[in-house]
């Protein structure tokens, strides 16, 4: 069923739905809000059963009262800010924007304001309520230092819907990467799980304790000597899977100052300070996805920003030994 911000419902536990989690049975009867957002409403007491206040994991029982309330969207405690950002595509549901380097997606500690969703909350003032709150559904994420594609949900049926299509790894990505050194074959695939790193948390890793599995597609476009621009397609998501599996591999992102240091330490010495890249190599070139709403199939390119592109001209016009 279809709820509406302030309406309340109520159904009736089915046999079929004997056993089950009470948050699991909500969230598979009500469209377009997510499964957090049941569970947060059950422990606020939003939603009961026979008007009585349950854990989301009750089991529930055949011919109990499910009954609630949706509440209308907070406002946002992120604020608005005129940020420049470009638009490459856009309608009632989603903004697929080209994000610069440098641009932080999310506030967080040290980065409160001046984000991705700052610009989006100022950018799209039809926003509807995500997850309970008037603001932009991030459903994926770029580093701070990558630059490129990325879909930005307005509403909270679309969220949902992206999420899952993002599990369910029907989004294309592809992306464009300098690396430090030249591998030997043209193409290959790097299938190495990813995890958090056994000892610094701040990074990820092929060595850990909890990984998790994780497949990138690689092939190189064109060769310089020391470094190579090469295409990676992942076919999952984790966090750096890229810049992970590439330095993994032996051939890290050139400007990584997080993975592949050895490697890119020695190409700066070689190659000058004041020539080295500042931030990572790495661009989100290409994006593929059926819309939620329209079923029709989009697909995005963005081209390499000037500063990978003028690196590449530098090594191209320039010998090293």
């Amino acid at each position: 069923m279809t709820i509406n911000p302030g309406e309340s419902f109520s159904f009736e536990v089915s046999d079929e739905e004997n056993g089950e989690r009470f948050d699991s049975v909500v969230s598979d009867r009500i469209s377009g809000v997510s499964r957090s957002q049941i569970t947060s409403m059950i422990k606020s007491g939003l939603i009961k059963i026979d008007d009585s206040d349950k854990r989301p994991g009750y089991r529930v029982r055949y011919g109990e009262m499910v009954n609630g309330l949706l509440p209308f969207p907070k406002a946002y405690s992120c604020e608005a800010e005129d940020i420049e950002i470009e638009a490459i595509y856009e309608d009632n549901d989603l903004i697929v924007i080209n994000k610069p380097a440098g641009l932080v997606v999310h506030p967080a500690p040290g980065h409160e304001s001046g984000t991705l969703v700052n610009a989006i909350l100022s950018k799209c003032p039809d926003l509807q309520g995500i997850g309970g709150e008037i603001r932009p559904g991030i459903v994926h994420r770029l580093d701070k230092d990558t630059s490129g594609l990325m879909i930005v949900a307005k509403n909270q049926n679309t969220h949902v819907a992206l999420i899952d299509m993002f599990k369910e790894r029907a989004v294309y990505k592809k992306y464009l990467a300098i690396t430090a050194g030249n591998p030997i074959n043209d193409s290959g695939v790097i299938d190495l799980p990813i995890g958090r790193h056994p000892v610094d948390r701040k990074k990820m890793s092929v060595v850990s304790k909890a990984p998790r599995s994780a497949l990138t597609l690689w092939s190189v476009r064109e060769r310089y000597g020391i470094a190579s621009l090469l295409e990676a397609e992942i076919k999952s998501g984790r966090t750096h899977q890229i810049r992970v599996h590439l330095d993994s591999f032996g051939y890290p992102v050139l400007g990584d100052l997080v993975y592949g240091v050895k490697k890119n330490s020695l190409l700066k010495k070689n190659i000058g300070s004041e020539y080295f890249p500042n931030r990572h190599m790495l661009h989100s070139w290409k994006l593929g996805f059926c819309h939620p709403s329209t079923n029709e199939m989009l697909e995005f390119q963005s081209d390499l920003p000037k500063d990978m592109a003028d690196f590449i001209q530098f090594i191209k016009s320039t010998d090293f030994e």
